[in-house]
């Protein structure tokens, strides 16, 4: 083609041009728009950027900080609205956009009402019951990561787990997080972990994205593998605004793929301080025993009982004559009392009784008289003597022979006597 008959324009000069033509438009300097919002995000600026997409198309959106300060509520990915404003092209990108001046709710989007659908049937169901979350083992040894090996969220899932916890082994499960075969990559990523016996921790989950790109992890297959793991699942979907079906099956909610990281494993350097604090406390026990048993080594040196060896003898002997002492008078009470007893009530007591115990009274006289004659100091005093020999008695003359020394014992000493003969005789 020859340009040289042609005029040639610049970029900017198509994108102005462009410009100028919806600007002079009446129609798009000032229309309503109904669709639902995706993709949104507010920027520190105070600029709100935005798609507002149907079932057929989808047209970006953006609304200055002077404008949204007037709005009445928060705008939300998958709500439903009404937009006002006028259509141009941004001439930097040659895009054109929608410059939204108000922005009103249309009730609630498709995606919000299936999301409450399916909420509401498994939370009856009891997929979401407290009574089954599963606690997290305090210091896991492997965790599978199950989400995409190409995002940043799994980079810093990596990064922090290796600096809170290097001891756990880090077992990434790749599976695509996004579309419509995402949901079925991830539980069946699960119920795989869930035939290996080596995995103490399930970590699933993915960056920030609009309500479309998090779909996954609202379906009902994700919901019910994570329901049915025997492993916890710690669930670390989106941002922390970002809630997910997912969330409310598994064992623990992370409000981002790094606070997912920072809740399934301690933190070294805090268990580090808590071992040093526990050995410190440990060292200071054994410590205060010791000085407890060289204090009470101290004292049993000094003690009556190491310095004297007999003392804790006579200690008891004392103690002994002194439990003698309290019986003896216990006992003597005892007796005083029954006499006293027996005396007061001896003249209540029957003549045939009275009788009877004059009659023992007379037999115990007579049976002490006996015992009396028959000791044997009595026996010495009426003539008789004992011979022994070496401390036993002599009743016998088969137990001496002439020449034995014999000690005769009388009523009032001992005789040293010699045997010179022995003559055997039997006396009636």
């Amino acid at each position: 083609m020859n340009t040289e008959h042609f005029p040639v324009y610049t970029v900017s000069q198509v994108n102005g041009y462009v410009k100028d033509l919806m600007d002079g438009d009446p129609l798009l300097t000032g229309l309503l728009v109904r669709g639902e919002i995706s993709n949104y995000k507010c920027y520190p600026s105070g600029h709100h950027y935005f798609s507002l997409k149907d079932e057929q198309g989808s047209l970006r959106c953006v609304m200055f900080r002077g404008d949204a300060a007037r709005l009445r509520f928060r705008p939300a990915n998958g709500m439903r609205v009404v937009a006002f404003g006028r259509v141009s092209v941004f001439p930097r990108d040659g895009a054109y956009q929608l410059y939204c001046a108000e922005l009103l709710q249309d009730g609630r989007g498709s995606l919000d009402e299936a999301f409450e659908r399916l909420r509401r049937r498994l939370e009856q169901e009891g997929l979401f019951d407290p009574e089954h979350k599963q606690p997290l083992p305090r210091y896991p040894g492997r965790i599978a990561l199950v989400t995409s090996p190409a995002g940043a969220a799994v980079r810093d899932m990596l990064r922090i787990l290796g600096a809170r916890w290097p001891l756990a082994e880090v077992l990434v499960v790749p599976v695509r997080v996004q579309g419509q075969e995402a949901a079925g990559e991830i539980s069946a990523a699960i119920h795989h972990l869930n035939n290996r016996a080596d995995i103490d921790l399930i970590i699933t989950g993915r960056g920030g994205g609009s309500k479309e790109d998090l779909w996954a992890f609202n379906e009902e297959a994700v919901a019910r593998a994570i329901y049915l793991s025997n492993i916890p699942v710690i669930s670390a979907v989106g941002h922390e605004p970002d809630v997910t079906i997912a969330d409310y099956a598994a064992d623990l909610r992370a409000a981002t793929p790094s606070n997912g990281a920072e809740l399934a494993v301690p933190d070294q350097g805090a268990e580090r301080r808590r071992l040093a604090q526990l050995n410190h406390r440990l060292a200071q026990a054994l410590q205060g025993r010791l000085e407890a048993g060289r204090r009470e080594l101290a004292r049993l040196k000094h003690s009556r009982a190491l310095a004297d060896g007999r003392a804790p003898i006579q200690d008891r002997r004392m103690a002994l004559d002194s439990l003698r002492r309290r019986m003896g008078l216990a006992l003597r009470g005892e007796a005083s009392r029954a006499r006293q007893a027996l005396d007061s009530r001896k003249g209540q007591l029957p003549l045939a009784l009275n009788a009877r115990l004059s009659r023992q009274r007379g037999l115990l006289g007579r049976l002490s008289a006996g015992l009396d004659a028959m000791s044997p100091l009595k026996v010495l005093g009426r003539g008789y003597a004992v011979a022994r020999a070496g401390g036993d008695v002599v009743s016998s003359i088969a137990q001496a022979a002439p020449g034995d020394r014999l000690d005769v014992l009388l009523s009032d000493g001992v005789l040293a006597c010699e045997v010179k003969k022995k003559e055997e005789r039997t006396w009636r």
